[in-house]
């Protein structure tokens, strides 16, 4: 039985954390929305008994699971990509809950004020956050993910282990979108993380993620997304 996936059309957004993980391991899945239109999110959340309060959540027969870290969670194991050890799941969960907040960080650099407001309305507010995720969050973030690389007892090549998990694709995603947002910034950090660059072009190469970034099903970053290029927000004048 194929999976369901249910994620609003147009954007990659916070789906793609769970298109990346499905794709990896090859597995069978709709996505719903993309087929029927996005009123089938809401007709599946109108009935479920353990509804999500908002999208992305995956059908699995008769389990409904929503929020991204609980879905990769749930489907580590089923896929493949979670350590069989439970210390080292919970780890992969715990950084999963991390790259979590770096990705709604990154969001509320251009809604700071509210995510119903439009950009161009909270425009003095977005420098201000956008200056201090430049400057401090971003380097703080990409700080500890360089450092539990290194510190991987297995080697530097994933987060958790010696083999691919769901963590290595999302930290993948979330730097792809850093990099579309803030591309001057993150060509200047560039080299001072060079095991979180070495990650990303392993799950760049990884044979099933490359061909679906080849693919029509990934659809390219847009300024409706989590991460939108606004060059003001870049530091640049």
């Amino acid at each position: 039985m194929a999976y369901e996936l249910y994620y609003w059309t147009g954007i990659q957004g916070r789906g793609e954390y769970v298109r990346l993980a499905l794709e990896a391991a090859g597995a069978p899945y709709r996505d719903v929305a993309r087929e029927e239109g996005d009123q089938a999110i809401m007709k599946v959340t109108g009935q479920a008994p353990t509804p999500s309060f908002a999208p992305p959540f995956l059908k699995d027969g008769d389990v409904v699971v929503g929020q991204v870290a609980a879905i990769l969670l749930y489907l580590g194991d089923k896929l493949d990509l979670a350590p069989k050890e439970a210390a080292l799941r919970l780890w992969t969960h715990q950084i999963q809950l991390t790259i979590a907040d770096l990705v709604l960080e990154g969001h509320d650099v251009h809604h700071p004020i509210g995510a119903g407001e439009y950009y161009e309305d909270q425009k003095p507010e977005s420098l201000r956050r956008a200056r201090e995720f430049r400057e401090q969050r971003v380097p703080k973030f990409l700080d500890w993910f360089e450092g539990i690389l290194t510190r991987n007892p297995e080697g530097p090549v994933h987060l958790v282990g010696s083999r691919l998990s769901y963590a290595d694709l999302s930290l993948f995603q979330v730097m792809d979108g850093l990099s579309y947002a803030f591309p001057m910034l993150m060509g200047e950090l560039a080299p001072r993380y060079p095991q979180v660059a070495a990650l990303c072009s392993t799950v760049a190469g990884h044979p099933k993620i490359s061909a679906y970034l080849a693919s029509e099903r990934r659809l390219p970053s847009n300024e409706s997304d989590l991460f939108r290029h606004y060059s003001e927000l870049d530091g640049k004048p």
